[in-house]
């Protein structure tokens, strides 16, 4: 989503953050609000899922020993880091939400310290819980990537409502490309891919890095997917394997994570159905299409409406061929379809050039990903796919379009 010259703050902040070095200048925090960030009687908390199971949650550090990271070759094998949600009961002890070097390098990114402190971000409430006993029977598993530079603790809400319903999520963090990851043993990665994008000579130099970057979270995403189920023949390394349903998997994402699902749907034939939520197609959907699977485009109506500035979108439009919705939501920032406008709507922060309520953001992202995904891997259909809805006034089903 390159939209102004090219430099770090242009090109890698607008990718992901509506929350530009200029944009985060110009909000209006209210002196009560701004300053509300950093008492001690704040709590921030991922609202509550509206499924009928509990949520629990596991880590998993995952080494590809067939790949070397993209950006950083020397470091040898690619890992990932990579939270797995699943239907629970309420046992077991609250997860934590992010560390305290992921929150302080995710604010820092952000240009955001001045006005939270790490501790408050990292201490923000979950609703899912370490080792809580599953349920029983077989489930979809949908595979979700966050937008670059972001933690993968940004689609925290949208994981936990999707586990609270039934799915098993396997939420990913891609070594590297996001401001900062804590992986075992006390190392925490930076955002190599970053720099590596911001030295390029020119804009097309960083879109075709960038292309690359979603092609290689496709072969991310195809890698967990295989760790996860029999394929290969090896024994899945999740303990909880059993819970997933092979036949039926999706892939999501924010931003450059949304790219991803659909370059992983361009290679990998076991990904049933996709969703875009505000990314640039980086890397082209192919002129062949997806093997006519289910794709859902979900953006803000500033940038992705049919005749705005991303051009990828109405290109990649027309080579979907399979069931397809583009959608796109009034008063909407890039970071709309994450957490960070819920937590900063209870902290008192708001943007006033993505006006949307936080609370609104997270019901109205949960609400269609969630249709999609149950019309397509469970088969269930979904009236809030038909069409415009007077409950959700604030989404439009962009023409052309055709039902299919």
């Amino acid at each position: 989503m390159i939209r102004t010259p090219r430099n770090v703050a242009a090109v890698l902040l607008t990718l992901t953050l509506p929350l530009s070095v200029a944009t985060a200048a110009s909000m209006s925090f209210p002196a009560a609000a701004a300053s509300s960030a950093d008492r001690s009687d704040v709590r921030l908390a991922i609202p509550h899922p509206t499924g009928q199971y509990g949520v629990g949650r596991d880590t998993l550090h995952l080494v590809d020993g067939k790949r070397r990271d993209l950006w950083v070759p020397a470091a040898g094998a690619r890992e990932l880091m990579v939270s797995m949600y699943y239907p629970a009961g309420t046992s077991g002890s609250a997860a934590p939400y992010m560390t305290m070097d992921e929150a302080r390098l995710l604010l820092k990114g952000q240009k955001l310290d001045t006005l939270f402190k790490a501790e408050l971000l990292a201490d923000t409430r979950t609703n899912a819980r370490v080792g809580a006993r599953p349920v029983g029977g077989r489930h979809p598993l949908v595979v979700l990537s966050p937008g670059f530079t972001l933690n993968r603790a940004t689609l925290t809400t949208l994981a936990e409502e999707l586990a609270s319903k039934g799915y098993v999520v396997a939420l990913i963090d891609h070594a590297y490309e996001s401001y900062g990851t804590t992986f075992p043993g006390g190392r925490t990665l930076t955002c190599v891919a970053c720099e590596t994008v911001e030295k390029a000579p020119s804009d097309e130099e960083e879109k075709k890095l960038l292309g690359k970057a979603a092609a290689g979270r496709a072969a991310d995403i195809s890698f967990v997917i295989d760790q996860l189920t029999r394929a290969g023949g090896h024994a899945p390394v999740w303990k909880r394997w059993k819970m997933i349903d092979p036949q039926r998997i999706g892939a999501a994402g924010h931003s450059l994570g949304g790219n991803a699902a659909a370059s992983v749907m361009a290679t990998d034939r076991r990904v049933r159905a996709g969703a875009n939520m505000d990314g640039t197609f980086f890397a082209p959907v192919p002129n062949a299409g997806l093997g006519k699977r289910p794709f859902l485009m979900l953006g803000t109506k500033a940038q992705h409406s049919p005749d705005s500035t991303d051009t990828s979108w109405p290109r990649d439009w027309q080579r979907l061929d399979g069931w397809k919705r583009w959608l796109t939501v009034a008063d909407s920032g890039h970071f709309t379809f994450i957490d960070l406008p819920i937590l900063g709507g209870q902290a008192g922060i708001t943007d006033p050039t993505a006006p949307l309520p936080g609370k609104r953001s997270g019901e109205i992202t949960t609400a269609y990903v969630g249709a999609f995904f149950d019309q397509h891997l469970r088969g269930e259909h979904q009236q809030l796919l038909d069409g415009p809805s007077t409950a959700n006034p604030e989404v439009s089903f962009q023409n052309p379009w055709k039902a299919r």
